[in-house]
């Protein structure tokens, strides 16, 4: 069967290496503790009190009695402190906040592009038109566990006492539906994701399907504007969940590139990091990308720099080109979060007043402690847009060879084969006590899979996954540039204020 085939075996054998070797041997865990990575240790009150000139006081037994507790000790915010760094250990990632989630979710991504690596070399040897792509389930299911892990760090934010954090990705929910829904309403020749075709495609494939099943009368009861009214639901809620990274990702960016003042290659490179979404966004505007690059003007006359057909494996590279570069520079963010520790010490000394010893060490631990939540919220949005264009390319059957043999986008006629019956294996017989042999059960449950996604493959052709996943990798990408833009507006001009 086509279905029990080597990359159902690689796939299991993957997922089996996944869970065992995780303890052991762990990418995420290595990510933050190969020694690259240096948190700050906050000050113990005898180092704070030495700071300022003074000694820690005993309270008596009647101040305890007055007060029910001890008085804060306060200090000077102007004294002399420097805080010591130390590298960041696998006991201290062990008691991070969600550093179980993140770890899991690296480690998936991580075997998911080794499955779907695989398949691709796989495909070039041998014939897997009839074969279900194990690679692009491995890719759609990273871009699903992506989403949720965000979800659940907005929950935490709606969990919170403080309605700040709530506001924010509210606002960002509303503002991503109004986008989304201006979006939806621009004609294809702008805004090539080939939405309405796919869409279209689908439910026609569905309904010829319902017919030979003899649904003869069933008809879809689905109106075009039903369809962009859900999808744009789902785009306003993936705005919200993408609202704290962009945020982020530009308080990063700016102090990545502070820290990194004497290394103008690596300035270069974040600067590309920071704007590869706004070029993603740029790579589905028809006149700009394909238009252009098909008749580039040159004087009186145009060159073809790019063949139209051809441009389709040129986006794909160019996307994750841009994403391995984003990849790449993780530690000079993350870094730059932990060095929010040592630049709140800094602003502090230029404050007048007292400060308790517990909020210094509550504000430095704090850093440290969320570093896994940073972490998550920097390679979440280059998952979900790295995965999202694989299984574009793999589901929507486009090449990476930039001279590629047919025009993609051309989906051949629809023809449902009519599923065969599932017939006994000859030789098997019943035993005595009349049970089934487990063979022959193992052989009907793989011809009613079988069937199940040959019927699924009817209905949803390459034409509908070109249009969704290019419309889901473009609306990622083009929500990082809202939120990430708005960060910097935010953090240049608005906390300086």
């Amino acid at each position: 069967m086509a279905l029990m085939g080597i990359q159902l075996v690689v796939s299991l054998l993957a997922a089996s290496i996944m869970q065992r070797m995780a303890p052991h041997c762990s990418f995420a865990r290595w990510l933050l503790c190969n020694g690259s990575l240096f948190r700050f240790k906050h000050p113990s009150e005898g180092e704070l009190c030495a700071l300022a000139g003074k000694l820690i006081p005993k309270p008596s037994k009647r101040d305890r009695r007055q007060n029910g507790e001890n008085k804060p000790l306060t200090v000077p915010k102007d004294i002399d402190l420097h805080l010591d760094k130390t590298p960041v250990n696998a006991l201290d990632a062990l008691v991070l906040r969600f550093f179980l989630e993140y770890q899991w979710l690296i480690d998936f991504a991580l075997y998911a592009a080794g499955v779907f690596l695989f398949t691709e070399i796989y495909g070039t040897v041998v014939d897997t038109s009839k074969e279900v792509n194990i690679g692009a389930i491995w890719c759609v299911l990273t871009v699903l566990f992506s989403l949720r892990s965000l979800h659940t760090l907005m929950s935490h934010y709606f969990r919170s006492d403080e309605g700040g954090e709530r506001s924010v990705c509210l606002a960002f929910g509303f503002l991503s539906l109004l986008v989304a829904m201006l979006v939806l309403v621009v004609r294809e020749d702008y805004l090539e994701f080939g939405l309405d075709s796919g869409f279209a495609s689908a439910f026609d494939n569905l309904e010829v399907f319902a017919k030979q099943q003899g649904y003869a009368d069933w008809s879809i009861p689905v109106t075009k504007l039903t369809v962009k009214l859900g999808l744009a639901a789902i785009c306003a809620f993936i705005g919200a969940l993408l609202a704290f990274p962009g945020l982020r990702l530009a308080q990063t960016h700016l102090d990545a590139v502070q820290l990194n003042s004497d290394r103008p290659l690596i300035q270069m490179c974040l600067h590309i990091g920071f704007l590869s979404p706004v070029i993603i966004v740029l790579l589905w505007i028809k006149p700009i990308a394909r238009d252009f690059l098909a008749n580039a003007p040159m004087g009186k006359t145009s060159i073809t720099l790019v063949s139209s057909e051809a441009f389709d494996s040129v986006r794909l590279w160019v996307i994750v080109t841009l994403c391995v570069i984003r990849l790449l520079l993780t530690r000079y963010h993350l870094q730059a979060y932990l060095n929010l520790a040592q630049k709140w010490v800094e602003q502090m000394k230029k404050e007048a007043g007292r400060i308790a010893t517990i909020d210094i060490q509550r504000k430095v631990t704090r850093v440290s402690c969320y570093l896994t939540v940073v972490t998550l919220q920097y390679l979440i949005p280059i998952l979900i847009i790295l995965f999202s264009t694989l299984a574009f390319k793999a589901l929507g059957e486009f090449s990476w060879g930039l001279y590629p043999d047919q025009t993609p986008g051309v989906t051949p006629a629809l023809f449902i084969p009519t599923p065969a019956p599932v017939l006994p294996v000859v030789g098997l017989e019943d035993d005595e006590d009349g049970a089934e042999d487990p063979e022959e059960d193992i052989q009907a449950t793989v011809a009613r899979l079988t069937e199940a996604f040959a019927a699924l493959r009817t209905v949803l052709t390459p034409l509908f996954f070109r249009g969704f996943f290019a419309f889901l990798t473009w609306w990622t990408a083009a929500c990082q540039v809202i939120s990430s833009l708005f960060g910097i507006y935010f953090h240049q001009y608005l906390m300086q204020n």
